[in-house]
């Protein structure tokens, strides 16, 4: 299957937020969003707004940065966020338990490059970057090559920024 793409623009953090909100309304178990990008590039941001929106009343959402994953039950199912900035091994990855999730969960992953060859084929990747001329500015280029993503990134760019 042929990588597809598409690029996003978010002038402020309401408009990451509103995309958050958007991408939470179209997921579904079993479904996997892979977010990259630096250190600040908005990436728990993202996950918190998508979270948040799943929510029947929004409560706190902390980065998983130490815990490495932390799990929610949402109206939809279980929803689980995990950071693998402090990942070392794929063998502590399996430990987690979030490749069964991958089968069952909603799951957002931060810095999914320690994933290596257990990324998800089916997956979503997110990949955020800033602006040096606006800080608040970011980007987000989104790739896939299920299909089954097509119409959704199709529904979430259609009230993005050009």
């Amino acid at each position: 299957m042929a990588d597809r793409h598409a690029l996003l623009k978010f002038p402020s953090e309401d408009a990451t937020r509103r995309c958050g909100v958007a991408l939470g309304s179209l997921l579904r178990p079993g479904d996997t969003v892979l977010l990259s990008g630096d250190i600040g590039a908005g990436k728990t941001f993202l996950a918190r707004a998508l979270i948040q929106s799943l929510q029947h009343e929004a409560e706190d959402v902390p980065s998983p940065t130490f815990t490495l994953v932390q799990t929610y039950e949402t109206p939809l199912g279980e929803l689980w966020h995990s950071d693998l900035y402090r990942i070392t091994s794929t063998d502590e990855i399996e430990e987690l338990g979030l490749i069964d999730a991958f089968d069952t969960a909603i799951c957002l992953v931060e810095w999914p490059d320690r994933l290596g060859d257990l990324a998800p084929a089916k997956a979503l990747h997110i990949e955020l970057t800033t602006d040096a001329d606006d800080l608040q500015m970011r980007r987000a280029t989104l790739s896939w090559t299920d299909p089954r993503w097509d119409n959704l990134v199709c529904l979430l760019t259609e009230g993005a920024t050009p």
